[in-house]
């Protein structure tokens, strides 16, 4: 998968910015604050419709301007997908070949992008949810299957938490519409649960050996943490051991207006040997550990959707010495579209920068550097 052309229109500092791109190594380089994340950011945002930064949608609009645009041409294969994503003051239109898309989960999956960053390191040491976050995007690139569950796990979600609100205040509530919610949870949590498990099962295959290629540290594994107590993840253990969590804990919950179990809840935790790399890493060791995560999603990507995924990697070089940045380097493959930002060639080595697409960054002004 690579993506030939960007073009931006009114998207944070850029008026127009219109640019191609290799398909191999692209390096954007410039002083801090000139726009360089911005345009990792449209990438990001043009496969997943949302930023990995926190942001509010009218924040991608540039000063004075009415709406941005973000659109880029895809390419896997012999099939080519011009994507297109508009922004305006009441929320955003996504775009597939010139046709709206009305259902964003029929819109991502048509560009796969893998993102390094130094917000990273919150991935380790922030809360349950963004790793929730992190599993939902992930999974949800190689699987419109696991978007839809997740979507209808959401909307029965918020019916029984209003529900169990209603009962608290109403007191003798029918709580057979309970029964029949419940019912509809655990359905749609089982197969939550199995993808998750499956995705960090995958990852558990590949991330040891490479967190020991770039460390020379054995044992870094992750563990799925769940508050439903599974152990194989079948679908009738699921389905006996998150009844009866429900029905143990439903006056508590009926007072408390809000479900308290179940995948919306999950976590899942890094650790080497058997120490949490949260409270006993450093953070070095927790910054690498996060990089040996997403680089082996590259190779589930690849698995799941038969090519490669994008990489952005958003100055994260200059965070790493230089034999450990080399052997990271030696991961992206000549196959991988890689771009990266970085105040400083130097940060990179010369046989990759010898395969690379420079371009300067200068406040929001985007001149690609010719070498002689």
């Amino acid at each position: 998968m690579i993506l030939t052309k960007l073009n931006l229109i009114n998207f944070r500092n850029y008026h127009k910015l219109n640019i191609k791109l290799n398909p191999y190594i692209n390096i954007f380089i410039g002083k801090n604050a000139q726009g360089k994340t911005n345009i990792l950011e449209s990438i990001y945002i043009l496969a997943i419709t949302k930023s990995h930064r926190l942001a509010l949608e009218d924040n991608y609009i540039k000063m004075g301007e009415d709406q941005a645009q973000v659109v880029g041409t895809v390419k896997a294969g012999k099939i080519i997908k011009d994507l297109k994503i508009v922004f305006n003051k009441t929320g955003k239109k996504v775009f597939l070949n010139n046709n709206e898309i009305r259902k964003i989960s029929n819109y991502i999956t048509n560009l796969n992008v893998i993102i390094f960053s130094p917000d990273d390191l919150d991935i380790i040491k922030g809360s349950p949810q963004i790793r929730r976050s992190l599993l939902n995007i992930e999974i949800s690139q190689i699987s419109q299957l696991y978007i839809q569950y997740y979507n209808e796990y959401n909307k029965i979600l918020k019916n029984r938490n209003e529900y169990l609100k209603i009962l608290y205040v109403n007191h003798l509530g029918d709580e057979s519409y309970l029964d029949i919610l419940d019912e509809k949870l655990v359905s749609r949590a089982i197969s939550i649960y199995q993808f998750r498990s499956k995705f960090l099962t995958r990852i558990n295959t590949k991330i040891a050996n490479i967190f020991k290629t770039i460390t020379g540290i054995s044992n870094l594994y992750i563990k799925y943490d769940s508050n439903i107590d599974l152990v194989d993840f079948s679908e009738e253990e699921i389905k006996t051991k998150f009844y009866k969590k429900l029905r143990e804990n439903r006056k508590r919950e009926i007072i408390q207006g809000t479900t308290l179990f179940g995948p919306h809840r999950d976590d899942f935790l890094f650790f080497l040997d058997e120490n949490n790399l949260k409270y006993y890493g450093s953070q070095g060791q927790q910054r690498l550990a996060v990089i040996s995560f997403k680089l082996a999603e590259i190779d589930i990507f690849k698995e799941d959707t038969k090519t490669n995924p994008i990489l952005l990697l958003d100055d994260i070089l200059s965070e790493i010495d230089f034999e450990k940045k080399n052997k990271l380097l030696k991961y992206i493959e000549n196959d991988v579209q890689t771009i990266i930002t970085t105040t400083d060639l130097g940060n990179i080595q010369k046989k990759t920068l010898s395969q690379a697409k420079i371009f300067i960054v200068d406040n929001g002004t985007v001149i690609e550097k010719v070498v002689n």
